[in-house]
C-alpha cells in the first residue's frame, strides 16, 4: 500500500457547473414528479393525497396500460429492424470506401439531422389519402390497397412504427459501418482461408467485431422507442381512438388536458424506470460479453 494521497479538489470544482445544473433540470424536477404522483391533482386548485392510487391506475386502467404495450411494441420497429437491416447493409459494404459509400451514409443519416417534428409532418403527408404511398400503390396497379394510413385501426400503428423504422436505420448503419473499418482486415483473410463464406464471415468476424456498436444502438433505439413522442403526437396525436397511444403522449394529455397531473406523474414514474432497466440490463450484457 503506497502513501494515502491527499483529495484534489479541484477535481469537483470542474464538475460542479454541470452538477448543479444536472440538479436543478433533472434531480429536482424528478423529485417532484415522484412526490406529485401521490396526489390526484388537477393543476390549479390544492392537491389531495390519493397514496399509490394512480399507480394502480397505471397497471389496471386500460388505456394506460395499452400505451406502455405500444411502447415496447415500438422497440421492434425503433430497434429490432434498424439494427437487422443496419447490420446486413454494413455487412454488403464491408470495409469498401469511396464518395458513393460516403454519399449514402449520408443520405441515410439525415433522418437524424432533421428534427422529429418535420419527420413525423412529413410521414404524415406521404400517408395521406392523395399522398404518394397511395399514388404509387394506384401507378401499380394495387389501388385497391389504399386507404388512409394515419387514420385506419389495423394499420396506424405499424405505420408510425415504420417511420420509426426509417428514422433510426441511419443512425444504427453510420454506427456499425464505422465499427466495421476498425476490424482488422486480416481476420476475414484467415476466415477465407478457413473456407468461411460470406455468411459464416458475417457471422464470425463482422458481429463479435460489432459488439459495443450493437450495444450503443440497441440503449439509443430502445430509449427512442419507449420515450417517443414527437412522431405519434404529430402523425396521429394517439389514433385512431389509442391504437398508436404510447406514454409520452398520454403523459401530455392527462396533464394538459384532462387536468389528471398525478395520473400523468405516476406514469412518468413508471416509464423512467423502465427505460433506466432497460439501459441498464443493456449495459451490463454488452459489458458481460466484451
Amino acid at each position: 500500500m503506497g502513501p494515502h494521497r491527499p483529495t484534489d479538489w479541484r477535481a469537483y470544482l470542474y464538475l460542479a457547473p454541470a452538477l448543479a445544473f444536472f440538479t436543478a433540470f433533472v434531480a429536482l424536477p424528478w423529485l417532484q414528479t415522484v412526490w406529485l404522483s401521490f396526489f390526484t391533482w388537477d393543476g390549479i386548485a390544492t392537491g389531495t393525497w390519493n397514496g399509490l392510487g394512480n399507480y394502480h391506475d397505471v397497471i389496471f386502467d386500460p388505456v394506460l396500460a395499452a400505451s406502455l404495450l405500444h411502447a415496447f411494441g415500438f422497440v421492434v420497429f425503433y430497434s429490432v429492424l434498424p439494427i437487422s437491416v443496419g447490420l446486413l447493409l454494413a455487412g454488403v459494404m464491408g470495409t469498401r470506401r469511396g464518395h458513393g459509400y460516403s454519399l449514402s451514409r449520408t443520405l441515410f443519416f439525415l433522418p437524424q439531422v432533421v428534427p422529429l417534428v418535420a419527420v413525423g409532418v412529413t410521414w404524415r403527408g406521404m400517408y395521406g389519402s392523395t399522398g404518394i404511398i397511395n399514388q404509387i400503390l394506384r401507378a401499380v396497379g394495387l389501388g385497391g390497397l389504399t386507404r388512409a394510413w394515419l387514420g385506419d385501426f389495423t394499420w396506424a400503428y405499424v405505420a408510425v412504427g415504420l417511420v420509426g423504422t426509417w428514422a433510426m436505420f441511419g443512425l444504427c448503419l453510420v454506427l456499425f459501418h464505422a465499427g466495421v473499418q476498425r476490424i482488422d482486415t486480416n481476420l476475414y483473410e484467415a476466415a477465407r482461408i478457413d473456407g468461411a463464406g460470406p455468411v459464416r464471415g458475417f457471422l464470425s468476424v463482422t458481429l463479435p467485431g460489432l459488439r459495443r456498436e450493437i450495444g450503443v444502438a440497441t440503449t439509443v433505439t430502445v430509449v427512442a422507442a419507449l420515450a417517443s413522442f414527437d412522431v405519434v403526437y404529430v402523425t396521429t396525436g394517439g389514433g385512431p381512438g389509442d391504437s398508436t397511444i404510447v406514454p409520452g403522449v398520454l403523459i401530455y394529455r392527462l396533464a394538459f388536458n384532462d387536468g389528471r397531473v398525478g395520473a400523468a406523474c405516476a406514469l412518468a414514474v413508471v416509464l423512467s424506470a423502465i427505460i433506466s432497466a432497460a439501459v441498464l440490463t443493456i449495459g451490463r450484457l454488452t459489458r458481460s460479453h466484451t
